[in-house]
C-alpha cells in the first residue's frame, strides 16, 4: 500500500472521527434541552406504534396530501436512503483504490440502480429549487439557509457521478452499461491521462466526503434535525382521541406547591415558562421541518391575524435552545470557532462564568417577549395545522397550555371571553340567561314530544338516548329550529329520548378551550354526576363541541358511554327504514364540515349520505372540504370574541361556499350555521342563499314543506313589532318637527 493511500486513510479517519464527535455532542445537547421539560407518561402500544411509524414515515402518508411537494420529498427520502450504500461504495473506492463493495454478480445491478436514483434526486433538487425560488410558494421560506441543503444534496449527487466517471478512466475499466452516466462522463473526458483522472477522482471524492460530514454536523443545528427526531416523534404520537387536552391535576399541584422549597419550585397552572412544557411537546419543536403546511391552512393566518402555527413552533424551538444553553451551559452551535459570536454560544459562555445568575443572562417572558397574547388568542383550535403536519406536531395543546397560564395564573383574558365564562359559571350559558328557562324552547312547538328525564320516568318508559341540547339549541332562536327539527324526526322514527331540561349545565368546551380548566372540571364533574344519577348510557347532540368533549374528554373524569352526533343517528335511522324520505328538496347544497365533527372525530360521511339520499338534492363541494375544510371561526371560544384584526374568518369561509353556486349552505353544527348565516349577511346574499342544518333539510324531505312552528311565528311577530316601533318613532319625530316649525 503506497504512502499516499496510507496518508489518505489516516486523514479520512481523523476527519470522520472529528465530525462524528461533533455530531454526538450536538445530539447530547439537544437531548439535555428536551430533558428540561416535564416528564410525560408514555403508552407503550408497540405494534400499533410501529404500524403508525411505517405508514407516516416510510409511507409518507401526510406529505402526499400535497402531491407536488409530497412527490419531491418521497424522491429525496427514498433516494437518500438508497444512495447511502453508494456513498459507502465510493468511500471504499477512495480508501482501497481499484476495488469496490464485494457484492459479486449483483454489483452491476447495484451501480445501475444507484445512477437512476442519483438522477432522480437531481431532478428533485431542481424541482424543489423551482418551487421555492421561482414559483415562490407562500408557505416556503427563502434565503441562503433554506437553499443550503439543496446545494448539499446536489453536490453529493454530482460528486458521486464525477468520481465514478474519473474512476473508470483511472483504472482503465472502459465503458459499461451498468454505469451509463459515469461512462458518459468518462467518454467526454477520455483525453485525460490516468494521473489526471486520479487527481480529479480524489478532488470529487473529498468533496463528497466533506459535504457528507458537513451535512451530518449541520443536521442537528438546523430544521433538518427532523431527519433524526421526527421518526421518534411520530412513534411517540398519541394513537387515539386525537386533539384531546391533558387534564390538570389540581390536587397534585396544590400538594407540590405546599412542599416547594423555593418560589421557583412552585408549579404553575398552564405554561408560563418553556420548562413547563412536557418533553414530548419539546420534541415537537425539534421535529418541525418548517414546511409551512400548517400556516398555509391556518384560518387565522389566512385572514390576516398575528398567528402563524409554523412561526409559533419555530419561536418556541429557538427559545428552548437559548434557555437550554443557559441552564445546561452547553454551546448549541459547533464548530465553536466558527460560531463563537452566535447568541446561543455567548449565552452558554456567560452562564458558565463564575457567579453567573441565569435570570440576569437570559430571562425573556415566554408570553409577551417570545409569543404574543394576540397570537395565543387568534387560534380557533380547528387542528387544520395538525392534520397537515407531516411530523405529527401538535400545535393546539401548546396554545391551550399558554391560555391556561394567562387565564388561571395571570387573569389576562379577553373581556368578551371572560364575560362568557362568568355567565357559564353563574347561569350555565354564555349569555347569562336564566338557567331555569333552559327547557322552555320545547314549548315553541307543542306538537313535538320532548320529555325531560323526570317526565319520561314518571310515564314508566325507558330512555334510550339523552338529548344534549346545549346552550345554542336551548337559547339561540336560530338553533332552536335545529333542535325542534331533530326532535320531530326522532318522534317519527320512534326513538325514546329525553332531555335534562333545566338540569342541563354547560358541556364545558368553551371554558376549557379558553384556558379555564378549573371551571371545565367543575362542569364535567357535575354533568357526570347527573349522567350517573339518570343512568345515561347514550348521548346524542346537535353540538359537535359537546359531542367531542363527551366522547373523548369526559373519559379522563370517569364517564364512559356512547356518544352520537345527530347526523350519525339520523343516518342510522334512514338505513333502518325508520325514516322515509318522501318529498323532493330541489336545492343545490354545499356542506360545510365542522372542525370538531370532522378533523377531531372523522365524521365526514354521515351528513353527506343523508344529503345525497334526499330526492332532488344536488350535493356540491367547496375546494376545501372534509380534512382540509376551513374553520368557520367559532372554535376555541372565539364564538364569543369579536375579530378586530384582518378579515373575518366566517366571511372568508362563506366566500368559499358562494364560489360553488349552491342555493343552500348546510352544516351539522349550530355554531357553524350561525357564523355562515352571518357571513351571507355580510356578503348581502342572505335573500338568495339559505343556510340550513342537515336535520332541517331532512325534515323537509320526510314531512314535506315544514309547518310553521311557534318559533317561526315569533320571528315574524318580532319583525312586525319592529316595523311598528320604527313607524311610531318616525311619527313622533315628524310631530316634533312640525311643532318646531310652528314655533319658528
Amino acid at each position: 500500500m503506497s504512502p499516499l493511500v496510507i496518508a489518505n486513510i489516516v486523514l479520512t479517519v481523523v476527519v470522520v472521527l472529528y465530525a462524528v464527535g461533533l455530531f454526538i455532542y450536538l445530539l447530547k445537547t439537544r437531548y439535555k434541552f428536551v430533558q428540561l421539560g416535564k416528564k410525560v407518561e408514555f403508552d407503550e402500544s408497540v405494534q400499533e406504534r410501529i404500524r403508525y411509524l411505517m405508514v407516516n414515515v416510510f409511507g409518507q402518508n401526510k406529505l402526499l396530501k400535497d402531491p407536488k411537494s409530497g412527490l419531491i420529498h418521497v424522491m429525496f427520502f427514498y433516494g437518500f436512503l438508497m444512495v447511502q450504500l453508494g456513498a459507502i461504495d465510493l468511500i471504499w473506492k477512495g480508501l482501497v483504490p481499484g476495488s469496490h463493495l464485494p457484492l459479486g454478480m449483483f454489483y452491476g445491478v447495484f451501480t445501475f440502480f444507484q445512477e437512476l436514483v442519483v438522477l432522480m434526486i437531481l431532478v428533485a433538487v431542481v424541482w424543489a429549487f423551482y418551487r421555492r425560488y421561482v414559483e415562490k410558494l407562500v408557505r416556503l421560506k427563502r434565503g441562503w439557509k433554506n437553499g443550503l441543503v439543496l446545494i448539499f444534496i446536489g453536490g453529493l449527487m454530482l460528486s458521486t457521478l464525477l468520481a465514478n466517471g474519473m474512476g473508470l478512466i483511472w483504472h482503465g475499466e472502459g465503458l459499461t452499461y451498468t454505469e451509463p452516466v459515469a461512462s458518459s462522463i468518462a467518454a467526454i473526458f477520455s483525453f485525460l491521462p490516468t494521473s489526471a483522472a486520479a487527481t480529479v477522482f480524489y478532488i470529487a471524492w473529498w468533496a463528497h466526503l466533506l459535504i457528507l460530514l458537513t451535512f451530518l454536523i449541520y443536521v442537528p443545528q438546523s430544521k433538518h434535525f427532523h431527519l433524526i427526531v421526527s421518526p421518534i416523534n411520530v412513534y411517540m404520537n398519541r394513537l387515539d382521541r386525537t386533539g384531546t387536552l391533558t387534564p390538570i391535576d389540581f390536587e397534585a399541584l396544590e400538594e407540590a406547591g405546599e412542599n416547594a422549597e423555593s418560589e421557583d419550585d412552585i408549579p404553575s397552572i398552564g405554561v408560563g415558562r418553556i420548562q413547563d412544557f412536557t418533553q414530548k411537546q419539546m420534541l415537537d419543536l425539534y421535529s418541525c421541518v418548517e414546511c409551512g403546511r400548517c400556516t398555509n391552512m391556518c384560518p387565522a393566518t389566512g385572514t390576516g391575524k398575528m398567528l402563524s402555527p409554523m412561526d409559533l413552533i419555530v419561536k418556541l424551538r429557538d427559545h428552548l435552545t437559548f434557555t437550554g444553553a443557559v441552564v445546561t451551559k452547553q454551546k448549541p452551535w459547533v464548530p465553536y470557532q466558527f460560531f463563537a459570536n452566535t447568541k446561543g454560544n455567548q449565552l452558554a459562555m456567560a452562564a458558565g462564568a463564575e457567579g453567573a445568575v441565569i435570570e440576569d443572562i437570559y430571562s425573556p417572558s415566554l408570553i409577551g417577549d417570545v409569543i404574543t397574547e394576540e397570537e395565543i388568542w387568534a387560534c380557533t383550535t380547528c387542528r387544520n395545522c395538525e392534520d397537515q403536519c407531516p411530523v405529527m406536531n401538535e400545535h393546539v395543546d401548546k396554545i391551550i397550555d399558554l391560555r391556561r397560564y394567562l387565564t388561571m395564573t395571570e387573569g389576562k383574558v379577553n373581556s368578551d371571553a371572560q364575560r362568557a365564562m362568568t355567565n357559564i359559571e353563574r347561569q350555565g350559558n354564555p349569555w347569562g340567561l336564566n338557567r331555569k328557562e333552559k327547557e322552555n324552547w320545547r314549548d315553541l312547538d307543542p306538537t313535538i314530544n320532548i320529555p325531560t328525564v323526570k317526565e319520561l320516568k314518571k310515564s314508566g318508559e325507558e330512555m334510550e338516548y339523552l338529548l344534549w341540547v346545549g346552550s345554542m339549541g336551548a337559547f339561540d332562536n336560530r338553533s332552536q329550529k335545529i333542535a325542534l327539527a331533530f326532535c320531530r324526526l326522532m318522534n317519527e322514527a320512534g326513538v325514546k329520548f329525553a332531555i335534562l331540561g333545566n338540569k342541563e349545565k354547560n358541556s364545558g368546551d368553551t371554558p376549557r378551550r379558553l384556558g379555564n380548566e378549573f371551571l371545565f372540571q367543575e362542569l364535567a364533574t357535575a354533568n357526570i354526576d347527573e349522567f350517573e344519577k339518570n343512568d345515561v348510557k347514550k348521548i346524542v347532540t346537535i353540538d359537535p363541541h359537546a359531542y367531542n368533549i363527551f366522547k373523548n374528554e369526559y373519559q379522563d373524569f370517569g364517564w364512559k358511554g356512547e356518544v352520537y352526533h345527530h347526523t350519525e343517528l339520523l343516518n342510522q335511522l334512514i338505513e333502518e327504514n325508520r325514516l322515509v324520505l318522501n318529498y323532493e328538496v330541489e336545492e343545490t347544497i354545499v356542506f360545510h364540515d365542522s372542525c370538531y365533527l370532522g378533523r377531531y372525530n372523522d365524521v365526514y360521511d354521515a351528513p353527506r349520505e343523508i344529503l345525497r339520499g334526499i330526492p332532488g338534492v344536488k350535493l356540491v363541494e367547496m375546494e376545501r372540504n372534509r380534512e382540509t375544510a376551513m374553520c368557520c371561526g367559532a372554535g376555541g371560544g372565539l364564538m364569543w370574541m369579536e375579530e378586530h384584526v384582518g378579515n373575518r374568518i366566517n366571511v372568508a369561509r362563506t366566500e368559499q361556499a358562494l364560489a360553488t353556486n349552491a342555493s343552500v349552505i348546510s352544516s351539522g353544527c349550530p355554531y357553524c350555521l350561525t357564523m355562515l348565516e352571518d357571513g351571507t349577511k355580510a356578503k348581502e346574499v342572505e335573500d338568495t342563499i339559505s343556510t340550513f342544518d342537515v336535520a332541517e333539510l331532512l325534515e323537509r324531505s320526510v314531512f314535506g314543506e315544514k309547518v310553521k312552528t311557534v318559533a317561526d311565528n315569533v320571528d315574524e311577530l318580532t319583525e312586525e313589532m319592529l316595523e311598528e316601533v320604527v313607524a311610531s318613532v318616525d311619527s313622533q319625530e315628524q310631530d316634533k318637527n312640525e311643532e318646531l316649525n310652528a314655533e319658528k
